[in-house]
């Protein structure tokens, strides 16, 4: 049995969102007990990332490291149509991931205690970006 939902995220630009209730609550309506749940983002410049969800400095740590990674404007990069900031995010994506699986357990996604889901906006500017959640018994 496979159950498939999706939703939008109102960015604010670059930085992570915390999309955790929105995942949970596209496993409850699909109703499965025991299964997996592939949670992908449609987007060439966004990421789906699990990660710590208690203290906040986590995430900021990791945009800080991300930007010493793959700097905007880099000269490096050719691929420059929509801005400085448009090659880095495209890197930053594939460097992360556009899926996360997450085990299903109870109806709910079996996240550890202090694991959240987040989609991470690697453009500087808003977007709004399609998270697809397809549910697996």
């Amino acid at each position: 049995m496979a159950h498939r939902t999706s939703f939008e995220v109102a960015t604010r630009g670059r930085g992570t969102h915390d999309i955790t209730r929105l995942v949970q609550d596209a496993i409850a309506r699909a109703a499965v007990d025991i299964g997996h749940a592939l949670v992908f983002v449609h987007h060439t410049s966004a990421s789906v990332i699990l990660c710590e969800n208690a203290d906040p400095s986590v995430r900021h740590d990791l945009e800080a490291f991300a930007a010493r990674l793959v700097r905007d404007g880099d000269p490096l990069f050719t691929h420059d149509a929509e801005g400085d900031d448009d090659m880095p995010a495209h890197i930053r994506t594939i460097l992360t991931a556009s899926s996360i699986t997450l085990p299903v357990a109870g109806g709910r996604a079996d996240l550890g205690t202090w694991q959240g889901v987040y989609l991470w906006e690697h453009r500087t500017a808003p977007h709004r970006r399609r998270v697809s959640v397809t549910v697996l018994a």
